[in-house]
Formats: structure tokens, sequence, C-alpha cells
């Protein structure tokens, strides 16, 4: 039986801390009555009484200081910059220059050209901060492992009194977290239900206009500490009131039924080719502007097709559907300086931990082989290191002296191809460094059976 790891594993009674921090309800409730359904409103009194961490808004995650940092200090690029007035993205050349002397960079953010398009009223939108900003990278994680889809974070910063973008709707879901200053969110009810990738606003856009006009189903304004949860496909347009307003846009992107349908045309795609019936090449000046001529072909690739789609296996399909997702989901970095020194430097109580938020899948053991899966990567592995395996992702961390059923030469084969793969890391360890061991304590060692509890 195949063991799976992830940061989704969750206990009956998980908290779920990331998602109580976005919602009033309990998240049983959400899940039942709002996910994918309908939105939610819940105001920064709400949540603090809700969270097990009590109250303290959002300005942990994000400050308007922490947005100058950004846009002043951290050599910025485009794409994770972008601005728009008036509902018009601007042109980045208006907002980026050289990189200086030295460096061959065309597109860093210029700061004095965010201030004059901020001044004169655009809003400025930082993209990709699940990627950028610590606090928000460890946010997001816990939020996709509380919903068990992949997010991203942007956060949209505004001018007084004016709006970023005209009404539209996402084909992802969102939690809105007001950080600071007021804005006005109108919300109406959606022109598509569910809408996938491939059906942007911009498609139904008279159709967008029409309903804007009606009645909203949500019309408030949201002030620091509150959240708005937004189902793909709900129009909504903010205003920003009288001072800078910031919000956080979290973007859960939803694994769907489609994404399992993609998955299986895929499969068939990928079996199909070998029928020397569908690889055919049709008449002789055929004339494809006559359907009549070329019926019967496409009766027998259909016919193929449905005899190929009831071939599929489903579990490959479901693991096809598991890579995509995964591929979309990145782990804790690692430093490369220091992780390499300490590959080579293992012993038999150096403490080895599986690398954070990395998604892992132990597969059964063909032949005198086991596959290790973690992320969008397999590793083939000799059969007599599974136990081994089974008990790190059990542990979550443990010695290396204590990988079981190896001896002390295959402990520290596998404990360095490990490290070298970054599928485990050892804590603490620096470059140049001394390597952390078991009998040191440690406040980042993870208990034993925490984050990486395995299930079968």
């Amino acid at each position: 039986m195949s063991q799976t790891t992830t940061p989704q594993g969750r206990t009956e009674g998980d908290l779920r801390p990331a998602l109580r921090r976005c919602v009033r309800v309990d998240p049983q409730v959400f899940a039942e009555q709002h996910w994918s359904r309908r939105p939610l409103l819940s105001s920064a009194a709400e949540l603090d009484s809700s969270s097990p961490t009590g109250p303290g808004g959002f300005a942990d995650l994000l400050t308007l200081a922490d947005v100058d940092e950004l846009l002043s200090t951290r050599g910025l690029r485009t794409p994770f910059l972008r601005i728009a007035k008036d509902g018009a993205v601007v042109d980045p050349k208006r907002f980026t220059t050289s990189g200086g002397a030295g460096a061959e960079v065309a597109d860093q953010v210029s700061s004095d050209s965010v201030l004059r398009l901020f001044s004169e009223g655009s809003t400025v939108v930082l993209q990709g901060l699940h990627r950028l900003w610590p606090p928000l990278v460890e946010f997001a994680d816990s939020l996709a492992a509380d919903l068990g889809h992949p997010t991203q974070v942007n956060a949209y910063i505004t001018p007084p009194s004016s709006r970023g973008f005209s009404p539209h709707y996402d084909v992802h879901d969102v939690f809105v977290l007001q950080v600071a200053g007021e804005k006005h969110w109108t919300i109406h009810e959606p022109v598509l239900t569910d809408p996938l990738r491939t059906q942007p606003w911009g498609d139904r856009a008279e159709a967008v206009a029409a309903a804007a006009e009606r009645e909203p189903v949500i019309d408030t304004v949201l002030r620091p500490g509150d959240a708005l949860y937004l189902p793909r496909g709900y129009l909504h347009s903010a205003t920003a009131l009288g001072e800078i307003s910031a919000h956080l846009t979290i973007g859960v992107h939803p694994v769907t039924r489609w994404g399992a349908v993609e998955s299986a045309l895929d499969l068939v795609r990928t079996l199909a080719v070998e029928d020397p019936e569908l690889r055919r090449s049709l008449p002789l000046g055929v004339d494809l502007a006559d359907p009549g001529t070329t019926a019967e072909d496409v009766a027998a690739v259909i016919a193929g097709l449905h005899s190929w789609l009831d071939r599929v296996d489903p579990a490959v399909v479901s693991d096809r559907l598991r890579s995509r997702t995964w591929a979309q989901v990145r782990p804790e970095p690692v430093a490369p300086l220091a992780q390499s020194a300490a590959a080579a430097a293992l012993s038999a109580d150096t403490v080895l931990r599986l690398r954070p938020r990395l998604r892992v899948q132990l597969r059964d053991v063909v032949g005198e082989r086991v596959t290790l899966v973690a992320g969008r990567r397999h590793h083939d592995l000799p059969a007599a290191t599974r136990p081994a395996l089974a008990e790190l992702l059990a542990a979550g961390e443990l010695e290396v002296g204590d990988l079981p059923g190896l001896d002390a030469e295959e402990q520290l084969t596998l404990a360095r191809r490990l490290v070298v793969e970054s599928v485990a890391v050892v804590p603490d360890a620096v470059a140049g460094g001394p390597v952390h061991h078991g009998d040191d304590e440690s406040p980042g060692r993870s208990p034993r059976g925490g984050e990486h509890a395995a299930g079968a």
C-alpha cells in the first residue's frame, strides 16, 4: 500500500489555524455552506473571537512599511509588480528601468516612477508574494494545507478615493484580507458559475458589465482586520476611501473535476498515439470542405477514442491529477551551501528532517526497487530502503542511525542521497559550521509525528 505524506494531512481535531484567520465560521460550516458556493464576509471582531491565536488582524503578514521595502530595496522586477489605473494596466516600461552598472537587467522596478504613478491615482499590485515575502510564504502554505488546494498571494495598494480595476470575476476563489485603510467593495452574482482558467471574464465583458448594474449581493466597506471570501465567478470591484488602502488577495486554485478530465484526456492521447489505425493518413485528394468525405474516418477515430477511454485506469488518472497539482506547490527552500556541507559530514547521530512543505508519496515495492515521489520528482531506490523511508515519513525527523533495516553504511548512503536530492534536510545546518546532532536541543526541531504524519 502506498504511503503519502503532505502538509494537507490533518487530524479531525485540527484547528485549521490559517483558515480560521480568514473566516468567522467553523471550518466545517465553511466547507458545507460557503466553499465554492457563496461569499462570506467576516469582520475583524468576529475573526479575533474565533481565531485560536487571538486578536491581531493581518499586520504580521504585510504592512505599508513592508510594501515600501519591497518596492524600494528588494530589487523587485516584473512580473512581480503590476500597476493599474481606472481598470487599465499600465505599460511596465513606465515603472521599470535598468539595474545600473554591472547589471544586465532592464526590468527592475523604479521606485521614483512608482511614486509618481501612485500619486497620480494608480493602484500598485504586488504579485507572487507567496514566493517573495517570508510571512506570506508560510501563511499561503498553511492555508493550502487547511484547504487541500494550491494558493497564491497578491497585494493591492490603492491611493485614496481610487479604483484599481473595473468589475470583473476571477477564475479562482479568493480570500480578501484588509491590511490597511478602508475599501468599498461591491459584489454581484456570477454570469458564469465555476469558470475555468480558459473562461476569463474578458470573454464575457458585456455580460459582466450588465450584471454589475444590478443589485449587489454584498455592498460593504472592509476595514483593517476584515476578511471576505469570494468563490470563483463572483463579480467584484473595489474603491479606496479617504486614505491609502491595502489588502491581500489569497487566490485559491481549486482542484476540479475538469482537472481530472484533462488528466484523463492527456492519458488517452499518450496511449492512443500507439494505435496504428489512428495514425493512418486520410485518402489522397481528400476534400475537407465536404464533411461527408471524412465522416467514416471521423467515426472510426471517435470509436477508437471511446475504446481507449474505456481502458483508462482511474488510479493512473488520479496520479496524473496529483502530479499536476503538486507541481503548483513549492516546498520550503533549502540552503544549498549549508546542506551540501551537511551531506558531506553526515554521521549516525545527525538529525535528518523531511523537507518542510514537500509533498511526498512512498510507493509499493516493485521487483527490487521502490519509488519515492517527492513534489515533481520521482526517486528510484533499492527496495531495502522502504522501511527506512516509511519511518522518516511517519516521524518527520530522526537520526541517521535510527533508519531501520539498513546497516551503518547504507544508512549514510540513503541519508546523503535524500539531502542532496532535497528530500530531507539537516536542521540548522550552516555553511562552514557544525552539523546539528540529535543530542542538541533545537527550538526549530519538529516533534515526532508532527507536520509529516503518514497516512495509509
